[in-house]
C-alpha cells in the first residue's frame, strides 16, 4: 500500500496538471479560398502564424470542407468568397465565412473568439492602409495586466485544485476502507474486546492516515515549485493548518462511510458517489459562478469548493487569514460534525 498511497498521487499530479485543461489549442483549419488573391493568402496567413490555429490545408469546395469536419479533420473551416480583394478595393467591405464545430460548446466559443480577433485585427491593419489620414496613431491606448497569473498559465491554476484533490482522495478512500477490512476480515470483534476507548479506537485509525495526506501534499508542494514553477505567494504554515483541519473534515465522512458499510467495495462505491459530484461541483474545472443558482446553494455542504478556494487564494494570491475566514470557519464547523457524527454512529461492542 505504501507504493500506491505516495507514488501514485505524485503520478497523477504531473499527469493532470498538463492534461486537465480547458485550453484550447491546435485548432485544426480548412480554407476554401475562392478568391486566390494577395489579400485572401494574408487573411490565411494570420491563422497559419497563430500558436492556437493548425492549417489542414485549402480544399476545392464548401462539401469537401464539411466533409472534413464531418470526420473530424478540421475544427473549423474559412469560406473566402469570390471577388474578396475587389470587393475590398472597390466596396471597402468584403464576406468571410467562419464555420465552427460546436459539439463542445465552450470549446466552440473560444475558437470563435480567437478566430474573429484574427479577423478583427486583419481588418484594422486594412483600414489603417487604406485610410492612413485618419489612423496616425490610436486615440485610445490600451494597457493590460494580470494579477496572480500574468502568463495566464493553465497550469497554475489547475496544480492548487489538483493538489486538493489528491489528497481528499488518499484520505477519503484510506478512512472510509479501514474499519470495514476489519468487519471483512473478522477481527474488529478482537478490537472490541480490548480496553481501549472508543476515542482512541478511532484516532488510533484516523491519525496514520492524517500524517500520510500532509506528506502527500508536503510532496504535492514540492512538486509544484521545483517542476511547475508554482511559488506559494501566502503562507505556508497558514496552508498546512488549514488542510489540517479539512483533513479531519475528510477523514470524518470516511470514518462515517465505514460505520454505514460491510464489505469494502460498499465503501468504495459510496466513497466514489460522494467524490464525483463533490469533485465536479467543486470549481475545479469549471467556475462555480457559472452554474446554475439550485447547483451554487447546493455547494454549501461541498467541502472540496471551500478548500480549493482557500488553497487557490493562499498559493496564488497570497491571501491572509482574513480573506477566507468564513470558509474557514463553515470548514471547521462541518469537520467537527461530521467527525462527531462518524464516532457516535462507530459503537464498540464485546
Amino acid at each position: 500500500m505504501l507504493p500506491i498511497i505516495f507514488i501514485i498521487p505524485i503520478v497523477q499530479l504531473l499527469v493532470l496538471s498538463y492534461t486537465a485543461t480547458f485550453e484550447i489549442k491546435n485548432v485544426r483549419f480548412v480554407v476554401v479560398d475562392q478568391d486566390h488573391s494577395s489579400e485572401s493568402r494574408k487573411l490565411i496567413d494570420k491563422f497559419s502564424g497563430s500558436a492556437f490555429f493548425t492549417d489542414m490545408g485549402h480544399l476545392p469546395d464548401y462539401k469537401a470542407a464539411e466533409n472534413a469536419v464531418q470526420h473530424d479533420d478540421a475544427d473549423q473551416i474559412i469560406v473566402i468568397e469570390p471577388d474578396f480583394e475587389k470587393d475590398l478595393v472597390n466596396e471597402h467591405h468584403a464576406q468571410i465565412q467562419l464555420v465552427t464545430n460546436a459539439i463542445n460548446g465552450s470549446a466552440a466559443s473560444l475558437m470563435n473568439a480567437y478566430a474573429i480577433s484574427i479577423i478583427n485585427n486583419f481588418n484594422k491593419e486594412i483600414l489603417i492602409k487604406k485610410l492612413p489620414l485618419k489612423f496616425k496613431g490610436m486615440p485610445i491606448q490600451l494597457s493590460s495586466s494580470f494579477w496572480y497569473n500574468p502568463e495566464l498559465d493553465y497550469i497554475t491554476y489547475m496544480v492548487p485544485g489538483i493538489l486538493v484533490l489528491l489528497v481528499t482522495i488518499i484520505a477519503m478512500f484510506l478512512s472510509s476502507m479501514n474499519i470495514v477490512k476489519e468487519k471483512e476480515i473478522g477481527t474488529i470483534e478482537q478490537l472490541n474486546v480490548t480496553p481501549i476507548t472508543k476515542f482512541e479506537f478511532i484516532a488510533g485509525k484516523l491519525i496514520p492516515f492524517w500524517i500520510i495526506a500532509m506528506i502527500d501534499l508536503l510532496i504535492g508542494l514540492t512538486l509544484a515549485r521545483f517542476v511547475f514553477g508554482i511559488v506559494i505567494v501566502g503562507n505556508p504554515f497558514l496552508l498546512l493548518f488549514v488542510t489540517s483541519v479539512y483533513l479531519v473534515l475528510v477523514l470524518g465522512m470516511g470514518l462515517l462511510v465505514s460505520t454505514l458499510t460491510n464489505t469494502m467495495q460498499q465503501a468504495m462505491f459510496i466513497s466514489w458517489f460522494f467524490l464525483v459530484i463533490f469533485i465536479l461541483m467543486s470549481g475545479l474545472f469549471t467556475p462555480i459562478e457559472s452554474m446554475p443558482v439550485w447547483a451554487q446553494q447546493l455547494n454549501a455542504i461541498n467541502p472540496l469548493a471551500y478548500f480549493i478556494k482557500i488553497n487557490r487564494m493562499i498559493m496564488l494570491k497570497g491571501s491572509g487569514f482574513a480573506d477566507f475566514q468564513r470558509d474557514f470557519y463553515i470548514l471547521a464547523a462541518y469537520a467537527v460534525l461530521m467527525l462527531g457524527f462518524a464516532t457516535l454512529r462507530y459503537r464498540k461492542r464485546a
